[in-house]
């Protein structure tokens, strides 16, 4: 019968127990690639944690040793590497993201050692300490819950450190969503007053009347063609969209982006002032040429610039805030003038007028599926937001209209 092994002190060692002349202990076992691997400790109770640890992880199929040496953002890279679905404009705004807010700073850690709290700190750190914006918070949870799924089925973890902490976080009072912004009916007549008998704005008229009356996204508006459109029925062919990237380091890029999916392609009618506006482009372009770019194969696009380019979408945006500044100041003047409160139109972007044409066909539309359908939503639940938020302004003005007609004296 074989003698038990034991260590300085008296102590039986099991299989795989040992202890080093220079006092320590150490643990040697096969991994999953049927690899020797050793561990090592201070006293023996400390060690038989480790191989406890161990022996459950190897039981439930887990790589414990790699675990310890890969880093959070190894196991982002290769979850990228595996995402071969991925359109380019989405992997380059996947990796903006984690590039920006996640690897040098949480990203350089190791992956054995994040836990659900660690995950929980580090998004309340980029809201409270960072000052980011919730959405920004969202797009990072958006990388590291899919990596961190990854290394679980790759058997790297036992569990996703980061499940269900978005879901606590935004129930906290410091989670809080920017509320989509609407110009008000009497915000957008001042609006459009000012575009269509401004002089200096009468170029981005086609294309504002365009954003504002179909809400088409800005990359939508700008990538159309003239083939695109159906004068004689009057429609929209939505099939694609313009992309502007801007690289830090200076230069930029164009590229064309189909819609990620079938919502995005759809056909938008065109009301009266869209179809007057497209004409009246077009009639334009007759006379000062129409646009000659072409990127990666489309071309013919609608709005251009007066050297043949396309319009980008900065371009439109600069527009919309220059009209904004410049009616602000000439409103302001003339209510102080006339004793009167001016109507101050709110800082805006071509995304805000996408916004508008929303809640006015929400005010006046009660088919929900109609309205996702002409505004391209994947998720019905984005129409019903702003459906929501439509009606509770209806249900004021309903109210209001009460005044006087319920208590009758």
């Amino acid at each position: 019968m074989a003698q038990s092994r034991k260590d300085s002190r008296g102590y039986a060692l099991r299989s795989g127990e040992c202890q080093r002349s220079d006092g320590r202990y150490s643990f040697s076992y096969t991994d999953k690639d049927r690899k020797r691997q050793v561990v090592y400790a201070t006293d023996l109770i400390s060690l038989r944690k480790k191989e406890q640890q161990i022996r459950r992880d190897l039981e439930d199929g887990l790589d414990p040793r790699r675990a310890e040496r890969i880093t959070v953002n190894k196991v982002y890279d290769e979850y990228m590497k595996q995402k071969f679905d991925l359109k380019p404009t989405t992997r380059c705004n996947y990796l903006y993201t984690y590039d920006h807010f996640i690897r040098d700073s949480f990203g350089r850690r190791r992956l054995v050692d994040i836990k659900y709290t660690d995950v929980k700190k580090f998004y309340y750190s980029l809201l409270t300490e960072k000052g980011y914006s919730a959405a920004t918070v969202d797009n990072v949870h958006t990388q590291l819950h899919p990596a961190f799924q990854m290394a679980v089925r790759d058997g790297l973890i036992r569990v996703n450190p980061a499940a269900g902490v978005l879901g606590e976080i935004k129930k906290s009072h410091v989670w809080v969503t920017e509320k989509r912004m609407a110009l008000t009916v009497p915000e957008q007549k001042a609006f459009m007053n000012y575009l269509f008998n401004e002089h200096r704005y009468q170029g981005w008229k086609s294309v504002i009347t365009v954003l504002i009356g179909t809400g088409l996204r800005i990359g939508e508006c700008l990538g159309l063609r003239w083939e695109d459109l159906d004068f004689e029925n009057r429609t929209i062919s939505v099939n694609h969209s313009l992309v502007h990237r801007q690289f830090e380091e200076g230069g930029e890029s164009l590229h064309i982006s189909t819609p990620k999916t079938k919502a995005g392609t759809r056909t938008v009618p065109m009301i009266e002032q869209v179809y007057e506006a497209f004409l009246e482009e077009y009639q334009l372009q007759q006379i000062t040429g129409f646009c000659t770019q072409e990127i990666e194969g489309y071309s013919g696009f609608v709005f251009a610039s007066s050297n043949g380019s396309i319009t980008l979408p900065q371009e439109v945006n600069r527009a919309i805030h220059s009209l904004i500044a410049d009616y602000n100041a000439e409103e302001s003047a003339n209510a102080k003038k006339e004793g009167r409160l001016p109507l101050i139109l709110p800082k805006i972007s071509a995304h805000h007028l996408r916004h508008t044409f929303c809640t006015r066909l929400c005010e006046n539309e009660t088919n929900i599926k109609v309205i996702q359908s002409i505004m391209g939503h994947k998720d019905i639940q984005t129409t019903l937001d702003i459906y929501a938020d439509c009606t509770e302004e209806k249900k004021k003005e309903v109210i209001h209209n009460m005044e006087g007609k319920i208590f009758i004296m």
